[in-house]
């Protein structure tokens, strides 16, 4: 699934950030990597997609969203 269609306050993990260096680089330096555990804060249409992981909030903006696999998970 990606990230894009999750729901709010759903918790998951990330399975798969793509094969972008750039975009590698400039997400994992910000806190999300492969394996990391997160909590979908706001996932408004049009809008940025609000996600706490690692005690930091981040507000992704949905077309990256759209390259990053994850798996939800129950809490």
């Amino acid at each position: 699934m990606k990230l894009s269609e999750m729901e709010a306050s759903t918790h998951g993990r990330v399975r798969n950030l793509g094969k972008d260096a750039r975009f590698l680089n400039r997400i994992t330096s910000i806190g999300l990597t492969e394996g990391a555990t997160f909590q979908v804060v706001r996932n408004d249409k049009k809008m940025p997609v609000l996600v706490y992981v690692r005690e930091t909030l981040l507000a992704l903006n949905r077309k990256d969203c759209e390259g990053i696999e994850v798996t939800e998970e129950r809490v």
